[in-house]
């Protein structure tokens, strides 16, 4: 199978029969769980129901938590929750990245700046300095 969220794993491809078996259950709980909002089925122009890849796994999800112990308003928060975490992963790598951008096109703009001061920045040699001032001595061996 392709990638999850791919445009195959969301084409309407299985009858509610076929769906249902796929997902172990019966078809009037197909139809319990879409009137519910829990899964949306493509349609026909008339009006068959027609479950993809992504819809048979979240049949398998409704399941799962079904036999948890969760009754159907918990899974309808639990699956809210799933997507409204998904909405801030997505959100957050979105910002990841502009943070990311925005951090190289700082750097650059720094190493710019430090180009340019180098290039106005004037060496001067440096003379040695002492504490106290040079005293020459009046007498001295060659002055004698």
């Amino acid at each position: 199978m392709s990638d999850p969220g791919s445009a195959q794993d969301t084409r309407p491809l299985f009858m509610i029969g076929v769906a249902a078996e796929l997902a172990g259950m019966h078809p009037q709980t197909l139809r319990i769980y879409e009137r519910r909002g829990l899964v949306r089925p493509g349609r026909t122009p008339k009006g068959t129901r027609l479950y993809s890849h992504s819809d048979i796994a979240r049949l398998r999800a409704i399941q799962a938590l079904s036999e948890a112990g969760l009754n159907l308003a918990g899974i309808e928060r639990v699956m809210e929750l799933e997507r409204a975490l998904k909405e801030v992963q997505a959100r957050l790598r979105q910002l990841e990245a502009e943070l990311a951008s925005q951090a190289e096109q700082a750097l650059r703009e720094l190493d710019q700046a430090r180009r340019a001061m180098r290039a106005e920045i004037v060496h001067v040699p440096r003379r040695p300095r002492t504490l106290a001032p040079r005293i020459r001595p009046i007498v001295g061996p060659n002055n004698l």
